[in-house]
């Protein structure tokens, strides 16, 4: 009996000192409705154990990508550039609609809803991370 509780105790012990890994998750790519306009990048990014900055997104799908915000200023919906994003450790962060997200200019017209596309995350701290985002077309629901 003693024994089995020293192995729980060492197991759960080893658990709560392992990482959290830095990951992205949930990505998806929003097709402009009009052909030749930009289109959006969504992502779900989970903070590893030290804080980092998400400091650039690309994708061979787009000839150029920026991070941008929506923020609702004077009763208007604004959208802006942003340098980068900061990811604190073990918390999550929203790339979503309505809020931060990427923008990629120029798409490839090969890239169609259904598919799914390349996104390399770039952080401050030098690590990349790589994550297949699904396409969706102009009107198909987040």
């Amino acid at each position: 009996m003693r024994r089995l509780f020293a192995l729980c105790l060492v197991t759960a012990t080893l658990a709560a000192c392992q990482q959290a890994e830095l990951g992205a998750n949930d990505a998806w790519v929003r097709l402009p409705a009009v052909t030749g306009r930009p289109g959006a990048a969504y992502l779900t990014i989970r903070g590893g154990s030290e804080p980092t900055t998400l400091v650039a997104v690309s994708s061979p799908a787009a000839i150029r990508t920026e991070l941008h915000e929506m923020k609702q200023e004077g009763g208007m919906m604004t959208m802006a550039p942003r340098r980068d994003v900061a990811v604190p450790a073990g918390q999550t962060v929203e790339l979503k609609p309505g809020g931060i997200h990427v923008m990629l200019y120029d798409i490839s017209p090969s890239v169609r809803a259904g598919s799914a596309v390349p996104l390399k995350l770039s952080f401050a701290d030098g690590r990349v991370l790589e994550v297949s985002a699904k396409v969706k077309a102009a009107g198909d629901a987040d």
